[in-house]
């Protein structure tokens, strides 16, 4: 039984060995290799003015985003969420009649209050944030 487990150990080391011996080999030739550096060239301006800027405007016009209506928020503790049921009430930050926040992607852009159009909930837009505030909000 002891021929049998030096025999293993034996052949498991020469694995290894055999591995690492590979991986030096690899890794010298790797840094035997002079590459030249790529050579590119210069890109060229193909924007032809305004058609040119709608042309790249029409390519994002129909990526999608998420927009959402936010009432409120809340923090509340782990132990309260867990004893809330039916007929429970959770107090938000906002006061009745304050209008709602407009997210999209999670970004705010826009202020709004709530309608109904079909029996369908809906969004009055009262207050749109500008593009130079929005940035200014992400410094």
């Amino acid at each position: 039984m002891s021929e049998n487990t030096d025999k293993q150990e034996t052949e498991t080391t020469d694995d290894w060995a055999e591995a690492m011996a590979e991986q030096a080999a690899a890794e010298t030739a790797v840094a035997e290799e002079n590459a030249p550096a790529a050579a590119f060239d210069e890109l060229e301006d193909t924007s032809a003015g305004p058609a040119g800027e709608e042309a790249n405007l029409d390519v994002i016009l129909d990526i999608p985003v998420t927009i959402s209506m936010e009432i409120g928020r809340t923090h509340i503790s782990i132990r309260n969420l867990l004893q809330l049921n039916q007929g429970s009430v959770v107090e938000l930050d906002r006061l009745a009649g304050e209008p709602m926040d407009v997210l999209v992607n999670g970004t705010l852009v826009a202020h709004g209050e709530v309608v109904v159009v079909n029996e369908k909930f809906g969004i009055r837009l009262t207050d749109v944030i500008s593009p130079a505030e929005r940035v200014r909000k992400l410094k």
